[in-house]
């Protein structure tokens, strides 16, 4: 056996999230051994099935929807799922309960929180600074609310950002972590250089949340948006959520004002008088077999030890020991670590560059 896999048998016996694993639904390997552990490497893309959440989902289809009907709207909950989720969500994001709404798209999201930023801004301040390495989607969503708000829009490495702040910019839309490299992006220091500017900051979480410590009320962020079926083990297409400040609720202005952010949604009333505090971040019906799927898969942070902090211990320590197979297996120059090598600026994965090799 070599050094380095010796070392990955110790760490494996000492790992204290090692059982975690029966909680999800993982495949057993290779067909050549009954007995191969499956590795899944693609949780930034979809997090694996929780172990709970068929059986939850079966309940909801069968019993919720299929006996109580309409009435499963009260007597199941499903009416104040959006904020009951977001509660669950909200420690996992260092925030306090009662600012997180779960439903629509992160896309959906991500503009409500743009255009909201602009509008808390207030007059003068006519322009969108946003990440220009981001999400494809975010840039397109960034375009579109710059054009529906009358701001320009200003593209700029987040790096960059401090010395692109001015007295003109409104809102400043940025990634905790890019999903191409992994680097992870200094979010109390850019959220200080934005609100020393004046400005409305938007972060988007996607590859961060449930990944490691966020902190949002800790840094003052204002807004935030963030999918669920990554870290948070939702599904595919569970639906995202949307983070507003506390301070900032009662001035929130969204773009989507629907029938359920209605202060009084059952009114029909044809004026528009948006509720109060993370509600009025809801938009239409919510999605209740994805939501519900989402609250089941959150369950598996409800066991002792399986803490944010355990879980980026953990990622950091995987990063560490897989870049170091990658300099004692591969030749050297065959391949580059285009993710940060400290800590620091490390998001949850590691990525390589394959080199071709000169001829």
């Amino acid at each position: 056996m070599s050094e380095l896999a010796a070392e990955a048998e110790k760490l494996d016996a000492a790992d204290e999230l090692a059982g975690v694993r029966a909680q999800f639904v993982l495949d057993t390997g290779s067909d050549h051994a009954a007995d191969a552990v499956g590795v899944y490497l693609d949780g930034n893309s979809l997090g694996a099935l929780p172990a709970g959440v068929p059986g939850r989902v079966e309940d909801v289809v069968r019993r919720q929807w299929g006996e109580l009907r309409i009435r499963s709207w009260d007597e199941s909950g499903w009416w104040t799922a959006p904020e009951r989720i977001g509660d669950r969500i909200a420690p996992l994001v260092g925030a306090a309960a009662g600012q997180i709404v779960v439903g629509d798209s992160t896309s959906v999201n991500v503009f409500k929180a743009l255009v909201g930023a602009v509008r808390l801004a207030g007059e003068g301040r006519d322009e969108i600074v946003v990440d220009a390495t981001t999400f494809p989607t975010d840039g397109y969503i960034a375009e579109s609310a710059a054009r529906m708000t009358g701001c320009t829009l200003r593209p700029v490495t987040p790096a960059e950002v401090p010395g692109a702040l001015g007295d003109r910019t409104a809102a400043v839309l940025l990634n905790h972590v890019d999903y191409r490299t992994g680097r992870l992006h200094d979010l109390p220091a850019l959220t200080a250089a934005v609100h020393a500017a004046g400005a409305v900051v938007v972060w988007d979480l996607c590859h961060s949340a449930g990944a490691l410590p966020v902190g949002l009320d800790e840094h003052g962020v204002d807004l935030a948006v963030g999918c669920t079926y990554k870290y948070l083990n939702g599904g595919p297409g569970s639906p995202a959520y949307l983070y507003v400040r506390r301070s900032l609720q009662d001035r929130f202005d969204s773009p989507l004002p629907g029938w359920n952010s209605h202060a009084e949604p059952f009114g029909m009333r044809p004026a528009y008088e948006p509720a109060a505090g993370a509600v009025r971040g809801r938009v239409g019906t919510p999605d209740i077999l994805s939501m519900l799927a989402l609250e089941a898969a959150l369950e598996v942070w409800d066991g002792d030890g399986v803490s944010i902090g355990a879980v980026r211990a953990k990622s950091l320590a995987l990063s560490d020991f897989f870049l170091r197979c990658v300099d004692s297996y591969v030749p050297a120059g065959r391949v580059e670590s285009v993710t940060p090598a400290a800590h620091a600026e490390r998001g949850s994965r590691s990525r390589c560059a394959v080199r071709t090799p000169e001829t």
